[in-house]
């Protein structure tokens, strides 16, 4: 998936087969849902060599699920934001969510998937009952913004970061300006991940956005480093 997956399990079952079998899903996806590799089924679908009908059951539900994320966010969620499908933006955050449903398949209750910033979390980090995460400061990058905890849940990132400006209003086609980063807290780390985009996407609108959500809440940090957290925003 072109980043580093780091797994900690605190559990003290066997993991291995566990472990295997999730990463086995990872590489499915990859193969599946890249943008880079022209043999994968979403490269096909972009250049018109595959039906949707005819794609993967995986593949139809996320890009079902790409366009109610579309329609919640007003469009700044968009698998399509240049006119070329990619929802790359959605399958991160959906692939390690269910990663995290394979590990609990295999009797874990107690880890945590990082995934380029966007983790899932089940149980707590034994013998703690809740994991605390460190959010990166989007400037000073040996430094953490913030710190949650949190149990049972999905954790986004979304801001330049390594990746420099790769988020773009797709009303504008332009940067969005005002802010530095969104964090975004909440059940599902799919949905968490989509939000953050989006969120990040709007620019200054993103905490009067982000304030209205049901079950998320977030963290915002904006261009002159003011931080604005929703009430139930998990900072310790």
């Amino acid at each position: 998936m072109g980043m580093p997956i780091v797994v900690d399990v605190r559990d003290d079952e066997p993991t291995d087969d566990a472990l295997d079998t999730m990463f086995a899903w990872l590489h499915f996806v990859d193969e599946t849902f890249s943008t880079y590799k022209d043999d994968s089924e979403v490269s096909r679908l972009a250049r018109g060599e595959l039906a949707l009908e005819d794609a993967h059951s995986d593949v139809r539900w996320v890009l079902e699920r790409c366009d109610e994320l579309r329609d919640a966010t007003g469009g700044y969620f968009d698998a399509r934001p240049d006119g070329t499908l990619d929802p790359s933006g959605l399958v991160k955050g959906w692939s390690i969510e269910r990663a995290a449903g394979v590990l609990e398949e295999g009797g874990l209750r107690n880890f945590a998937i990082n995934a380029g910033g966007d983790i899932a979390v089940r149980g707590g980090a034994l013998p703690d009952e809740e994991w605390r995460i460190g959010i990166q400061h989007p400037i000073q990058r040996d430094k953490i913004a913030a710190t949650v905890a949190v149990t049972d849940c999905g954790i986004a990132t979304s801001g330049e970061y390594e990746k420099g400006q790769h988020v773009l209003d797709p009303h504008t086609r332009q940067p969005p300006a005002g802010l530095l980063s969104v964090t975004i807290v909440g059940p599902d780390l799919a949905t968490a991940d989509a939000y953050a985009t989006a969120a990040f996407a709007m620019g200054e609108r993103a905490p009067y956005w982000t304030a209205q959500l049901h079950g998320y809440e977030a963290m915002t940090i904006l261009a002159d480093h003011t931080v604005l957290a929703t009430a139930g925003f998990p900072r310790v």
